[in-house]
């Protein structure tokens, strides 16, 4: 299989924006269609707590055809049109698909945070995960959805192995951001944050990329859009991750960065898996 992750920053302003961004945007899209993956996942689609309009996906229908859409949107109590993600997945593939709660901590759970397929050999999860936010003002709620996160993946890996990707919001090494030393307190790269990835990775998980690349340096999945030279400089963060149950690792064939061109925050991340 071939599977392709995403935090988009916004599904609308990608499909109908007529900003330069947005133009760059559609772009990453091409590039993702052009891969022709089996499964599409979506992070930050921003949309209401209706999920996709009709303009929505008669462009997505005719953009990447042949796919099912499966959406999760942020609901009351929670902030509208924030967080969500959204799976693609070729019409060939049936998979059940569930929109799970984990119990996080204050309207985590009505984000639209996670969407899971389960088909009849493993499952394929992905999750936005929250940011700590200004100030680290989210910090131990945070922490607190790191572990129930754990949790829940642990409890699919007991029934079947898992392949679990998205926007994690966390760098775990420091080889994983350009600068460590400046960002001991930065949400992403606190240690708490970091160790509750330790934590899930312990769990009985692997980090596919660097299982595949090993301790490479200077390879980032997300540059600062505020700062408009973080990638000519490559001032980036790895944050994106694709991850399996530790025991279809060697199944791993390819984990890498898709490249994105100019546009900076996020980038796609592909997984090609013999499952």
């Amino acid at each position: 299989m071939k599977l392709i992750s995403w935090n988009i920053d916004s599904l609308n302003a990608a499909l109908t924006g007529d900003s330069a961004r947005a133009e760059l945007s559609r772009a990453v899209l091409k590039t993702i269609k052009d891969e022709d993956p089996d499964v599409i996942a979506i992070q930050e689609t921003k949309l209401s707590s209706k999920g996709p309009t009709k303009k929505h996906l008669e462009i997505l229908q005719e953009d990447v055809p042949d796919y099912t859409i499966a959406w999760n949107s942020s609901k009351e109590p929670a902030r509208k049109s924030y967080a969500g993600t959204m799976f693609l997945f070729k019409n060939y593939l049936s998979p059940n698909v569930t929109y799970p709660e984990i119990g996080a901590p204050s309207t985590m759970d009505a984000e639209g945070r996670i969407i899971t397929l389960e088909f009849d050999d493993f499952f394929i999860t992905q999750v936005y995960t929250p940011n700590a936010g200004s100030g680290l003002v989210r910090l131990e709620e945070r922490q607190q959805w790191d572990i129930k996160y754990a949790d829940y993946l642990a409890s699919l890996d007991k029934e079947k192995p898992v392949i679990a990707t998205g926007d994690y919001n966390v760098a775990h090494k420091e080889i994983d951001l350009k600068n460590p030393k400046s960002n001991r307190r930065s949400a992403g790269f606190t240690d708490e944050e970091r160790e509750g990835f330790t934590n899930l990775l312990a769990r009985g998980f692997t980090d596919t990329f660097r299982y595949i690349h090993g301790d490479v340096e200077g390879v980032y999945s997300w540059w600062n859009q505020r700062a408009k030279t973080s990638k000519i400089n490559n001032s980036g963060w790895r944050i994106d991750y694709w991850l399996v149950s530790n025991r279809i690792a060697d199944k791993v064939q390819k984990s890498e960065m898709i490249d994105s061109g100019t546009r900076q925050d996020h980038t796609p991340t592909l997984l090609e898996i013999d499952i």
